[in-house]
């Protein structure tokens, strides 16, 4: 198949759309390409053809200017399949339908993301996020499916009458390669990655670094995009600032980890959320420190794999942490545990099949159609 996934506002080296989707088309052979709208030009990397539509200046210029010469660039590649990772996309995707098939990838539940969104007022999310929603609907039903990014998006969709998979965004598991879960190779770290903000509980977190009694640091790695949060960062004299990792230094900085920390609030776009910095702490075998959502606590308790927590209680988190620093074998145990539900379940070869049959049946249906007609 020749493939284009379409990007207007994701990095090209986003770990779910090229590492993941695009690199497992293009180790089975197909022909992937990348369109992005990023100014860093075009590329071939890993098998994938990267081209660069240019960057925009502004939201509003991502959102309409980007995302137009995106599709348009699209259109002139003659694809059997678009895979559009971008709601601003939608409005455009009519014209790549005269030429194939259309997939949305739905990253985030988009209603749910703009009520938790802290650039808009109070009083406009609500309206704002019912006419996503309703947009939203009137385009997906014109595609010929939705990939969702977990079963709670997926269902939104079904209910809906949308035909929609979930493909999960598991990590892949050669990323971490072999575990070696032995007491000494672990220190006295407590790790985040990702994205750094308000609503992710950092806070709490440097609140909870003045508690904890243990001798530890805590490791954070990843954007932060409030400066007066970061001032708040630096004050915690417990606390590291890593900045952003490339994925070979995320694995070494979690490979001398005790535990890892997702202790996001419970905002409507996190509490149906599958973190996949939760399931990168399993697969690097370090035991997690999480929010105390149901769907995250049943992932946690049923595989024994860490603590959940209320994610605005300083002392709660605290706790946690000093738990596992003090008590290592535990956190040896919990660790391995987790691993194992990774190699088992929660890993991107799972969600990898899933989604190389999803495209099957849905090019199937195109070679019958035609057949008929």
């Amino acid at each position: 198949m020749r493939i284009a996934h379409l990007t207007s506002a994701h990095p090209r080296f986003d770990a779910r759309i090229f590492l993941k989707e695009c690199g497992s088309f293009a180790k089975r052979g197909h022909d992937v390409v990348l369109i992005v709208a990023d100014g860093q030009g075009p590329a071939c990397v890993g098998g994938v053809e990267i081209v660069d539509v240019g960057s925009a200046s502004s939201r509003l210029r991502r959102m309409t200017g980007a995302a137009r010469r995106v599709v348009s660039r699209a259109a002139d590649l003659n694809c059997d399949v678009y895979h559009l990772h971008d709601p601003e996309l939608l409005p455009y995707a009519s014209q790549l339908k005269r030429i194939g098939k259309v997939i949305y990838d739905a990253h985030e539940d988009l209603p749910s993301q703009i009520l938790s969104k802290p650039y808009l007022n109070h009083r406009m999310r609500i309206p704002v996020a019912a006419l996503a929603a309703k947009l939203q609907y009137h385009f997906c039903r014109r595609l010929d499916g939705v990939v969702s990014a977990t079963p709670h998006i997926r269902d939104t969709f079904l209910k809906q009458n949308i035909e929609s998979i979930d493909v999960n965004n598991f990590p892949i598991l050669d990323e971490f390669g072999s575990v070696d879960n032995s007491v000494t190779q672990r220190e006295a770290q407590i790790s985040y990655i990702g994205s750094i903000s308000l609503t992710r509980g950092f806070r709490e977190i440097v609140n909870a670094s003045q508690l904890v009694k243990s001798n530890i640091t805590i490791n954070i790695a990843g954007p932060i995009g409030d400066e007066s949060l970061r001032r708040e960062i630096h004050s915690g004299g417990r606390i590291k600032v890593h900045g952003f990792l490339e994925r070979e230094d995320v694995r070494e900085l979690l490979s001398h980890s005790t535990a890892g920390l997702v202790t996001l609030h419970p905002t409507p776009s996190y509490l149906h959320a599958l973190p996949v910095k939760m399931f990168e702490y399993m697969a690097a075998g370090i035991p997690v420190i999480a929010s105390d959502f149901p769907l995250w606590r049943h992932i946690v308790n049923q595989n024994d794999c860490g603590i959940c927590v209320d994610p605005h209680s300083p002392e709660e988190i605290a706790r946690a942490m000093n738990y596992f620093i003090e008590h290592p074998e535990e956190a040896r145990r919990m660790g391995a545990n987790g691993r194992q539900a990774v190699e088992t379940i929660y890993n991107w070869k799972t969600e990898e099949d899933k989604l190389m049959n999803y495209y099957e049946s849905i090019t199937s249906k195109a070679i019958k159609s035609n057949k008929v007609n």
